[in-house]
């Protein structure tokens, strides 16, 4: 392997952190790129000569939103949603900072989400300052990267790509830019070590969209309960670029920014925090609305001294759950009772400023939590967060209205009081003298009249500079390949503080399989030099790989699926594992599907092995699975399916198509194609019995104008099969791509459902 001096690959370190810090201190002057502002706090930089708060707006547009806006050199990036039932887009807008004329729009549909009630653009994108590019994270799990024209660089599709779960109330969040990271987060079930759920983070290259990193910080159930919209916020301590952040399983965590690694967590809740943290001299502030892990009450708003020691940070590991260590309840500093789900604090010289969920607005001291002064603005409050500039606050409240309060007095004064249409849950955006809110009717802007705007400078930021070389990064960490295909690999020197020294050449690449693996596999693939490919007959396959050089190391992981034709009927698949409840022998699915191994078992029914739906975990009872490639399209998938039940209780079991999710319930007696219960669905009825095997077969049909039309038919098992499809649903846009799989739903995780026979066959 070809490498550079240990002193060449320093000074590049350090060329990185005096450019890049330059860069932070001076981007945010008329800018704001991120959710929180350039202080990732609420706070903006901007003081008014001759302040004076125009209540009507500069202009609006009727687009409904429950984030906020980003704004960066004359444009304003905003993120809303229009259209009902099968119609309904996310549409994220570039504007004319000036007139608000749209300059650009990009439309992305909801696919196999469970979001109800409208609950969409609960977040916000993010620009990288250095090529002006958009991220966007949506509501059902697409991340992409546009650039300023608004062509799509890059994209995934974290559901069938990395197994993200989607949950009823459609939290987003933000993507968070640092350096050369953009940083994204969801809860997951993947394969292997990472097939159990968990609220986990992903560090993409923020100019190839390759996977760097996967991180999982937090726990299990019983202590996740459900997603986090908790954005994280960036430091530089002890060497290092880190983040803390809330998660969906009660802890506040610190991970590594560039290599992913968690380095601490701290049990707050059992239940999920929402907020994001803010940094206050050697603390970190947060709030919650769960059940605390040492009381009996709901929620509540507090403070601790957070490790500064990285390496050593105190607390273990807990053998039982995993994630990253667990400090002790010790580090508390204060705390108040306050109860608050989605709502973050802000802070600013000294004091910290919160809404609680019944619309109470506290003023703290950040240093002892003591609480200076309440005023009641609402009666309740939902996800938008105060912004603060030049001594007054922004606060928009979930009924609509929307607070200006000067706040440099021992008690808040009322500068303006407007009532806006729609509920306000997106928190403002402040910049150039301009006030945006998104409401679930409008997008407002509204003017600061000023005689000059100056601007305070930024902290920057520090970038360590890197250490001796101590590890290797893949790049990517993690691929995805089907037979014939081959992938060249880039290789990462990092120092151990996860900071790039350089880049490598070459390795030597052998199969993996980490000790503490479950499941002992590997990758049917083979490398020459950097590039690995598979075989036109390779297997169906999953595993790791260690690269190795001068005495440094690295981990890929991987997945290789099949082409099409594919055919599954588990009757290779020996039933070892003894079942804990249930007394039988089972085995485990494909180790390549995503989340399987938790969703779903092969057992032993009427003398044939079958698939079938796990009853261990309610979080589980909805159990989506991939099978292949994202990408693909224009298939048709079969497979014989049955429910277990009676005529009172029966579950349901289908199949995935290119996005849509084809189905029987039981318990209504039809045959149902969706993909969100509440704006995609169409059924017809059909009789299923409890323990009866029918066939299900369907295809989509995807015309030149973007319309399709989803054809599926059901029989029982044995019949003829029908020469016409019993149900076509029509759709106007058309999911173009996706990967094929296999759906169940328990409820309440009490009946099983099964599959067998899967065949997915090019159109």
């Amino acid at each position: 392997m070809k490498r550079l001096p240990f002193s060449a690959w320093l000074a590049v370190g350090v060329s990185l952190a005096l450019s890049a810090s330059g860069q932070d201190e001076d981007i945010h002057k008329g800018n704001w790129i991120s959710w929180r502002g350039p202080l990732q706090t609420g706070v903006s930089l901007e003081s008014y000569k001759d302040y004076e708060f125009d209540p009507n707006p500069v202009w609006t547009d009727a687009i409904a939103g429950r984030g906020n806006p980003v704004v960066f050199k004359g444009r304003v990036y905003s993120w809303g949603y229009r259209g009902t039932g099968p119609n309904l887009m996310e549409v994220l807008q570039a504007r004319d900072e000036k007139t608000g004329k749209v300059i650009w729009e990009r439309e992305t549909q909801e696919f196999m989400s469970d979001t109800v009630y409208s609950r969409y653009t609960i977040g916000a994108p993010a620009i990288d300052p250095e090529t002006g590019n958009i991220l966007l994270a949506t509501t059902y799990g697409l991340v992409l990267c546009y650039s300023p024209d608004g062509d799509v660089l890059w994209h995934y599709s974290m559901v069938e790509r990395f197994g993200r779960l989607t949950f009823p109330n459609g939290r987003a969040g933000a993507p968070v830019v640092d350096g050369n990271i953009v940083i994204i987060r969801g809860v997951t079930s993947y394969w292997g070590a990472d097939g159990p759920a968990r609220d986990r983070f992903f560090g993409f290259d923020k100019n190839t969209g390759e996977l760097l990193w996967s991180s999982t910080p937090g726990v299990g159930p019983p202590y996740l309960k459900d997603s986090s919209m908790s954005t994280p916020y960036l430091a530089t301590l002890d060497g290092r670029r880190v983040f803390y952040a809330g998660t969906g399983c009660g802890n506040i965590v610190c991970v590594n920014v560039n290599d992913g690694t968690p380095i601490w967590r701290w049990q707050v809740s059992k239940g999920g925090i929402n907020a994001s943290p803010v940094l206050w001299n050697d603390k970190l502030i947060c709030i919650h609305g769960a059940e605390n892990m040492d009381t009996t009450e709901t929620g509540r708003l507090f403070a601790f001294r957070f490790p500064t020691d990285l390496d050593n940070p105190g607390g273990a590991v807990e053998e039982t759950q995993g994630g990253a260590p667990k400090l002790g309840p010790e580090i508390e500093v204060w705390r108040d009772t306050f109860e608050q789900f989605t709502s973050s604090p802000l802070v600013h010289d000294g004091k910290l400023y919160q809404m609680d969920k019944t619309g109470l607005l506290i003023c703290v001291d950040a240093d002892s939590g003591k609480i200076l002064w309440e005023k009641k603005l609402a009666n309740e409050q939902l996800h938008a967060s105060p912004a603060y500039a030049d001594g007054k606050l922004y606060v928009p409240t979930m009924p609509g209205d929307f607070f200006i309060l000067d706040v440099t007095g021992e008690q808040p004064k009322e500068v303006a009081k407007l009532k806006l249409e729609g509920n306000c849950i997106g928190s403002p955006t402040i910049c150039n003298g301009r006030v945006y809110v998104h409401t679930t009717e409008k997008l407002y802007a509204f003017q600061i009249k000023n005689s000059g705007i100056t601007w305070a400078k930024a902290p920057a930021v520090e970038r360590p500079a890197a250490g001796a070389p101590a590890k290797l990064l893949p790049v990517p960490s993690d691929i995805l390949i089907k037979p014939g295909d081959s992938l060249t690999l880039k290789l990462r020197v990092l120092d151990a503080n996860g900071n790039q020294v350089g880049t490598a050449e070459g390795g030597e690449w052998a199969k993996f399989v980490p000790p503490t693996a479950k499941v002992k596999a590997e990758m049917d693939a083979s490398f020459a030099g950097n590039t690995i490919s598979a075989s036109e007959d390779a297997k169906e396959s999953a595993g790791a790989w260690k690269v190795t050089a001068d005495g440094l190391s690295g981990i890929l992981r991987g997945r290789v699926v099949k082409n099409l034709p594919y055919s599954q009927d588990f009757e290779a698949f020996p039933l070892t594992t003894d079942h804990p409840t249930d007394g039988v022998k089972f085995g485990y699915p494909p180790l390549p599907w995503i989340g399987a191994r938790l969703k779903w078992e092969i057992r032993e029914v009427e003398g044939y092995k079958a698939l079938a739906k796990t009853l261990d975990t309610v979080l589980f009872q909805r159990g989506l699975t991939f099978i292949g490639d994202p990408s693909l399209s224009n298939y048709t998938v079969q497979a014989d399916v049955m429910t277990d039940g009676n005529r009172r209780i029966k579950s349901v079991v289908g199949l995935i198509n290119q996005r849509y999710i084809i189905s029987l319930v039981g318990n209504s007696n039809i045959l149902e194609v969706s993909s969100n219960h509440e704006h995609l669905k169409e059924s017809v009825p059909f009789p299923i019995s409890a323990n009866v095997w029918y066939s299900l077969k369907t295809r989509v049909d995807v015309a030149a104008d973007g319309s399709g039309v989803v054809r599926a038919k059901a029989w029982k098992k044995g019949d003829p099969e029908p020469e016409g499809w019993t149900i076509e649903t029509k759709h106007e846009h058309a999911y173009t791509e996706g990967a094929p799989g296999v759906f169940g739903f328990a409820p309440q995780a009490q009946k099983r459902v099964f599959i067998d026979n899967i065949s997915v066959t090019p159109n």
